[in-house]
């Protein structure tokens, strides 16, 4: 098959399925972000840890998910929060499970197990707060954010490809060649301006200065978010994190600008009291 009609198609499937997980129910919304941060983990353990640790990465997987379940419940089914302390359980776990490897030779890789907790499933597991944010599920908010990204991806896409070669310089050459600051800047410009239009379209429902200012922190962050995992591909000497979505890589490939603007933005919206 074409690779560009393979990259179409998968590009469309994946994008529906995930359309359908913000904005149907709360329940195809947790199946939705429990399989990323599964597939997520996954990946980034299989890059940085190859097949060491096997349980140990099974269990902190397990954590993850827990976390997100807990987050979710707190917020859907209004359980007290003090209950999403039992994430603690199976990190502890965890923790004390490596005690008992028995080859201690490769002990440093065991780090990277709770970078990929902190990494993807912490800021994954924040998604319920702005899912929830007014105490019923709405997926507009999340679906705005998403907007944003895409939107800073494709503006610093076409951007860097018109003008970066001629203007400007490269943005980050030791870890990411292609990326030059006219794409940064473009990208920056379609992020603001999709914040507006979303706005005057009334699905953005925050007063317009905060729509414009989470737009450049977001996209700030997004951009932050795809040179960090650039930089683990890097050291592995991966092109992709995986294939899971045919022609377009894998989950990280596709969410490294998420893992950092999500948050960013939720954070945002709290310390404002906007949810």
């Amino acid at each position: 098959m074409n690779t560009t009609v393979k990259r179409s198609i998968s590009g469309t499937i994946f994008l529906v399925v995930f359309l359908c997980g913000l904005l149907l129910n709360e329940y195809i919304f947790a199946a939705l972000f429990i399989f990323m941060i599964v597939g997520m983990l996954r990946e980034f353990y299989k890059m940085t840890m190859g097949s060491s640790f096997r349980y140990s990465r099974a269990l902190a997987i397990v954590a993850g998910v827990v976390l997100f379940i807990l987050i979710f419940c707190a917020m859907a089914f209004d359980m007290t929060p003090k209950m999403t302390a039992l994430a603690l359980v199976p990190v502890i776990i965890l923790m004390i499970t490596s005690l008992y490897t028995k080859d201690k030779s490769e002990f440093a890789k065991f780090s990277h197990i709770y970078t990929g907790l902190m990494y993807i499933a912490i800021p994954l597991s924040m998604a319920p707060f702005i899912m929830f944010g007014n105490d019923e599920f709405d997926g507009m908010p999340m679906l705005c954010f998403f907007i944003l990204i895409w939107a800073g991806d494709v503006g610093a896409y076409c951007f860097g490809i018109t003008l970066g070669r001629k203007f400007g310089g490269k943005l980050f050459p030791s870890i990411s060649p292609n990326k030059s600051w006219a794409g940064f800047w473009g990208g920056m410009l379609c992020t603001v301006a999709a914040s507006v239009v979303l706005h005057r379209l009334g699905l953005f429902r925050f007063p317009w200065y905060h729509c414009v200012i989470l737009a450049i922190i977001m996209d700030v962050a997004g951009v932050y978010g795809d040179l960090f995992e650039s930089q683990w591909k890097r050291v592995y000497g991966l092109k992709d994190s995986g294939n899971i979505i045919p022609g377009h890589g894998g989950l990280l490939d596709r969410f490294d600008s998420t893992l950092f603007a999500v948050p960013i933005g939720v954070l945002y919206l709290m310390a404002f009291d906007l949810m």
